[in-house]
């Protein structure tokens, strides 16, 4: 538990954390205690003084403070809080910017500044305006008894703790109730008002409301019903009914109630007939198989029985595959009502203020080197200028590599989103991205009416090659700042040893070589040459850092819009646009050897806990550093399935994925169009898409491991079974020790208040925050259908500003040992223990009985990079089959999902976890038509009408099924082709690849190392597609090779023996050439990857592999002559 942050006594903050370590119990088997002291800051300036957190002046300061502050702690470690009055090199001049400063201090002698609020406006503790600093104002609070130095008056502050302005729920403020019980986003009028047992006080909620509360929802009273507060039996209709309702609590009966999403069914001249199909093609298999296993080749059996098995094998494969295709839906948002609900003034919202719910942008990144500082800085500019309330908006930037030029690049995107974000919302700029943007090959003035558009964009790109030149040029820059503070610090030591007499040789003096801040102090994350508690390690997928970062770069923006001032000749007219920046947070998690920190799945849930204890918001949208946000509405259009009828049961809505960079032809099938296009909207309507690792919105609470509301029976194999629901709201009002919250649906397990901290860890705000996200994340209850909701208006209030405390209590939650003995990563957050953590994720919310949504917006939503090279699009596709491999050998594998799992959804995660088991089939059969031509045998005995007949059934309707595929998905013939030869590309190598390393893993407990992709910073101007033809060899590209080199001697050898036979089989040949040709046409991409760039293979490789072709199939011919002929070469003889 933590004790209560109070300015009455020192700003020491003293932390008691439980810790059910073995180390640590005593051999009564009691917990042991671990403390923890947190100073903000350990300097001689901060001394004891009493200043009420009541004050406004002393919030606005401690919110300056904790935003201008870099804090640092991890284990056994001081949590520091230090004041950064500079993060980089260039000026910041944004009021939100961290280490924006104010104006010069008015006290004599003083050469500081005064603190700014959230607006970028001085703080003035006094009404006289007399401007006084932090230092200063402390010293007149501790030496002068508070008095002004300008006016010689008392500070006398009026308080701004209540929302008179308000007209949500006017509730009193729960007693025993302080601010570090409180959440960050918890309403101010106490819409989410707590009892004495530290829970939602239902009670005083209805009494004041005279709503009535079910699991979650709420309902307007009925006309007929008497006003218990009138005592005069009027109905709730009359002009005492409710308040927060305006008195009127049929307001939303006025008009029609309009949905937010729409589903589009397909056309059933389409789906009917492809459904159809499917089944004709089935019963074909069936036959087929039937006919091949009754009809063997007893002149080969042992090539009949390897075809047969392989064949069996893809009859088995395409209808896992195909089954969840039956019922593919599309969707639209409607973002008009998306407004008119959420940001239109109404009776419930008088000013029109968003009550849309807040949301959380994670991202990722890990090593500078390969993803570029520009790409994640780009990716961060077009968060910020997202298309969403600005005070809803946190981003949240994971640098699990811990390097200080990730830090600064991040700053410099800060400081240039103030001129990049109000130049986006003046001329509605699309995309977002501005490296994206300044390269778009079309017209950047076609439809921009504002007449000063031209000379904004010529001054924004202007600015935005300075800031490129900037992040380029970081590296170099903090490497000649580390120098030259490094030779300054080895001078000092140098001559305090002199000092000192030691008589031992100066090179015995061991300096450390640091880096260094831009403000000259030492970077507390790894440094570039390595170091103790700075270093990365050896192994490139350990990273060693020893200390936790969370720096605030962009401090939370004020509830009320602030507008830029006039123009002059240099600047951007802003008099109309609203400067605020969403707030902008920079993490880095603690490491330390021996722990397991889960690579990209432990940042993601490290930032879970960080986002719960600073902002809170109900919903969490993670990118990777290389997808930027190509639609500014994306988030919105997310939003409204999130916040429509039914709403409530979505675990996340899914985005599809779509790339640029991608060469024209997408040689490698880069786009997946058939997986996203296809497979992803097919997923859609029976239980939702799997989450593929970005470009996802997810409801906080599913990521916690609860169920969805409403889940009172589920439907087994063998009937029906009553169950309890497990979701928050349903925990019952009782007495905190009294209280359960069940998590994890499969085993039905109860998870009292006491067994929280096991659960969630010992933090008791990310604990108090899990109802709020709750409540906030509730669709509005403007319709009678909608019987979990929230009323409307709630969420129209301002956050509280953050403070050190909270801050110093993030960095508690992203300490290495915070997940010891939780279950963070196994029922919790991201899901631990497979390289594709993703869809294992996406899975345990579908097992748990939750929905998710597919959404494809009519712009592009995301938009990102992919690699286009050969080797790293393998070594890619090697990761998501490693994967599935993991998943299949796991508790994950779908045949032991419960039966919250639809069956077609449990047929679609099976698929996942049985398809790279593909490969071993799908090899053998690409070696038959070469063994066949070898041996001048078949895979039949002859080539029959029947036979044939069966064959082309198959062939056409595979054609039939793609035409239709192609025709309710949108995509295009090629690029259904291209996933075709992609499909046996990986098949026989990276897939091969994965099951052999999944196997070691499960049989040898070997691990699986693979290679972080590759991100292209694009700097190649002159080609835009050269990493296309780069070539690195990998033993991925061995089995295709081989099958290629053999496939192609088989067709010469065959060709060869037959033109030489006195008896030519020519149906055999042909039989054979032609499924040689099937899988060379497959393979055709791979081999024109290993040709590098167009017209740069050399003639003389052609020539040779000719030759080599021939001599070879003469030599065959001579080791093997046709029957019928003892001769060298048979009976051909030259005219």
């Amino acid at each position: 538990m933590a004790s209560k942050f109070k300015h009455g006594s020192s700003m020491v903050r003293k932390i008691t954390q439980l810790s059910n370590d073995l180390d640590q119990e005593g051999d009564n088997g009691s917990v042991g205690l671990a403390t923890y002291t947190v100073h903000i800051p350990p300097t001689p300036d901060n001394q004891p003084m009493e200043i009420s957190l009541e004050r406004s002046s002393s919030r606005r300061v401690e919110d300056q403070y904790a935003s201008s502050s870099l804090f640092t702690g991890g284990f056994n470690q001081l949590t520091r809080a230090h004041l950064k009055d500079k993060v980089i090199e260039s000026e910041s001049s944004h009021p939100q910017m961290a280490g924006a400063k104010g104006s010069s201090c008015a006290v004599p002698g003083c050469d500081g500044r005064v603190m700014t609020d959230e607006r970028g406006l001085d703080v003035v503790p006094c009404e006289c305006g007399y401007k006084i600093c932090r230092d200063c104002y402390r010293d007149a609070l501790r030496a002068g008894e508070g008095i002004c130095p300008g006016c010689k008056e008392p500070y006398n502050e009026p308080d701004v703790q209540g929302v008179a302005n308000s007209q949500t729920l006017p509730l009193p403020p729960g007693s025993g109730v302080n601010k570090m019980e409180r959440r960050l986003s918890l309403m101010k009028s106490g819409a989410l008002t707590r009892s004495h047992t530290n829970e939602f006080d239902h009670a005083q909620w209805l009494f004041e409301s005279k709503g009535s509360y079910g699991y979650g929802n709420a309902m307007w009273p009925k006309e007929s019903e008497p006003d218990a507060s009138s005592g005069s039996g009027s109905g709730s209709g009359s002009g005492s009914g409710s308040d927060w309702m305006g008195g009127d609590p049929n307001v939303f009966k006025e008009k029609q109630w309009r949905p937010l999403t729409r589903k589009l069914s397909i056309s059933a001249a389409i789906l009917s007939p492809y459904r159809l199909i499917i089944l004709v093609r089935l019963v074909i298999l069936v036959f087929f198989l039937k006919w091949r296993v009754q009809n063997p080749n007893d002149d080969a059996v042992w090539l009949w029985g390897m075809s047969v098995v392989c064949e069996i094998w893809f009859a088995f494969s395409w209808v896992l595959d195909q089954l969840p295709k039956l019922f593919p839906v599309n969707r639209v948002a409607d973002l008009d009502v998306l407004k008119e609900k959420f940001e239109t003034p109404n009776p419930a919202n008088p000013t029109g203020k968003s009550d849309l719910p807040g949301i959380d942008m994670f991202v990722s990144t890990a090593d500078p080197e390969k993803e570029p500082p520009l790409v994640t800085a780009n990716t961060i500019l077009s968060i910020l200028a997202a298309d969403y309330p600005v005070e809803k908006l946190s981003c949240y930037v994971s640098d699990d590599g811990g390097a200080l030029l990730t830090f600064e690049a991040m700053a410099e995107a800060a400081s240039f989103a103030d001129l990049w974000v109000p130049f986006c919302r003046k001329h509605d700029i699309e995309p977002r991205n501005p490296e994206s943007y300044f390269n778009l090959k079309r017209d950047p003035y076609k439809n921009k009416v504002r007449s000063d558009f031209v000379r904004d964009r010529r001054r924004v790109k202007r600015e935005y090659d300075e800031f490129k030149v900037r992040i380029n040029g970081l590296p170099d820059s903090i490497r000649r700042r580390s120098d030259a503070y490094n030779a300054s610090q080895e001078i000092k030591a140098m001559r305090k040893w002199r000092e000192n007499g030691n008589e031992e040789p100066v090179e015995n003096l061991k300096i450390p070589k640091a880096t260094w801040m831009a403000d000259g102090t030492h970077w507390p994350g790894t440094w570039t040459t390595a170091a103790p508690e700075h270093s990365k390690g050896d192994h490139a997928s350990i990273i060693q850092l020893y200390f936790a970062e969370l720096q605030v770069m962009l401090k939370p923006p004020s509830d009320e819009p602030l507008t830029g001032t006039a123009s002059d000749s240099n600047s951007l007219d802003l008099t109309e646009v609203d400067i605020r920046l969403p707030m902008l947070v920079y993490v880095s998690r603690e490491k330390r050897p021996g722990y397991d920190h889960n690579k990209k799945a432990g940042a993601m849930n490290a930032l879970v806990r960080a986002s719960a204890v600073m902002s809170n918001g109900p919903f969490i949208l993670n990118l990777d550093c290389d997808h930027y946000i190509f639609n500014s509405q994306a988030l919105r259009e997310g939003m409204c399935f999130m916040m429509d009828r039914g709403g409530d049961r979505l675990c996340y809505v899914q985005f599809p994925q779509r790339f640029e960079g991608i060469d024209p032809n997408d040689r490698y099938a880069n786009h997946n169009t058939v997986f996203f296009d296809v497979n992803m909207r097919a997923l859609d309507g029976i239980q939702g898409p799997v989450y593929v690792g970005t470009g996802c919105l997810f409801r906080r609470t599913a990521l916690y491991g609860f169920d969805p509301p409403r889940i009172k029976e589920e439907t087994g194999w063998f009937g029906r079974k009553n169950k309890k629901s497990s979701t928050v709201a349903s925990v019952p009002d009782a007495g905190a020790e009294d209280q359960s919250l069940r998590n994890n649906d499969i085993e039905d397990e109860e998870m009292s208040t006491a067994l929280v901290p096991k659960k969630f860890g010992n933090s008791s705000l990310l604990v108090d925050s899990i109802r709020v996200a709750e409540f906030q994340g509730l669709p509005l209850a403007d319709h009678s259908s909608i019987k979990y909701g929230r009323p409307p208006g709630a969420l129209t209030l301002p956050r509280d500003p953050l403070d050190a405390a909270t801050v110093a209590e993030a960095i508690n939650v992203i300490s290495c040992w915070y997940e010891d003995k939780t279950e963070w990563g196994l029922r919790i957050g991201w899901i631990y223990g497979s390289v594709t953590e993703d869809v294992v994720t996406g899975y345990r919310m579908h097992n748990r009985g939750w929905r998710s949504i597919y959404c494809v917006t009519k712009r592009d939503a995301f938009r990102g990079t992919a690699p286009i090279n050969l080797t790293d699009r393998l070594h890619q596709v090697l990761r998501w089959a490693t994967g599935s491999v993991e998943i299949f050998f796991s508790r994950n594998n779908a045949l032991l999902a419960s039966s919250r799992l639809k069956f077609l959804q449990r047929i679609a995660y099976l698929n996942v976890g049985i398809y790279p088991f593909t490969s071993i089939f799908l090899i053998v059969y690409c070696f038959l038509p070469a063994l066949s031509l070898f041996t001048d045998q078949f895979i039949v005995q002859s080539l029959q009408v029947t036979f044939l007949v069966y064959l082309l059934g198959i062939t056409l309707t595979l054609v039939i099924l793609a035409v239709l595929e192609i025709k309710w998905s949108g995509i295009e013939l090629e690029e259904w082709w291209r996933n075709e030869q992609f499909w046996l590309i990986g098949g026989t190598s990276a897939h091969l690849a994965a099951v052999l390393q999944g196997l070691l893993k499960v049989m040898a407990g070997i691990e699986i190392s693979f290679t972080l992709t590759s991100k292209s910073g694009g700097d190649d101007e002159n080609d835009e597609y050269a990493d296309l033809y780069v070539l690195k060899w990998t033993s991925l590209m061995i089995p295709p090779i081989t099958i290629m080199m053999v496939n192609l001697i088989a067709i010469a050898v065959a060709v060869s023996r037959t033109i030489y036979s006195e008896d030519r089989q020519w149906s055999s040949l042909l039989g054979g050439v032609f499924f040689s040709f099937w899988v060379l046409a497959h393979l055709y991409p791979f081999a024109k990857g290993l040709m590098g760039r167009r017209g740069r293979t050399p003639t003389i490789v052609f020539v040779w592999s000719g030759l080599i072709a021939i001599t070879i199939s003469l030599l065959w011919v001579a080791i093997d002559p046709p029957s019928g002929s003892s001769q060298i070469g048979g009976s051909f003889q030259l005219p």
